[in-house]
């Protein structure tokens, strides 16, 4: 089977990237997919068996992960970082020891710690201190 290029695939219509949505996964399309996301999803998919898909390491990971789980964060946080967050009107500082973390005096052991101090209320720090996206 020989593969189309990008500016191929670009250019078909409905009925063409159906064809070739089938040649290349043996499957029916799922309902809903857009003309503009067939193409694109086409596109990747062709690059990726021309050029060698995704790393191996990314690929083994996504296997190990249960089905559903969120990706940890890979923001790392540096012994003397500091992290601002407005709340309430205030802003509070907290600065990364070797310790923990400090804010108001006192050093805690996580930032979800940190974030139930200031809040009063059950928070995810990362979350909270915006190192992680919101659900």
């Amino acid at each position: 089977m020989s593969l189309p290029s990008v500016t191929e695939i670009e250019a078909m219509d409905r009925a063409a990237l159906l064809s070739a949505w089938d040649q290349l996964f043996g499957t029916q399309v799922p309902k809903g997919l857009s003309q503009s996301f067939l193409r694109r999803f086409i596109a990747f998919e062709v690059q990726a068996r021309r050029y060698g898909g995704l790393p191996k390491g990314f690929v083994t990971g996504l296997a190990r992960r249960p089905s559903g789980a969120v990706a940890p964060s890979t923001t790392a946080l540096e012994v003397g970082g500091r992290l601002l967050r407005e709340w309430n009107g205030v802003t509070h500082t907290v600065e990364v020891t070797e310790n923990g973390y400090r804010w108001n005096r006192a050093t805690y052991r996580s930032l979800s710690a940190v974030a139930r101090a200031i809040t009063g209320a059950r928070w995810s720090g990362p979350r909270f201190f915006g190192l992680r996206e919101t659900g």
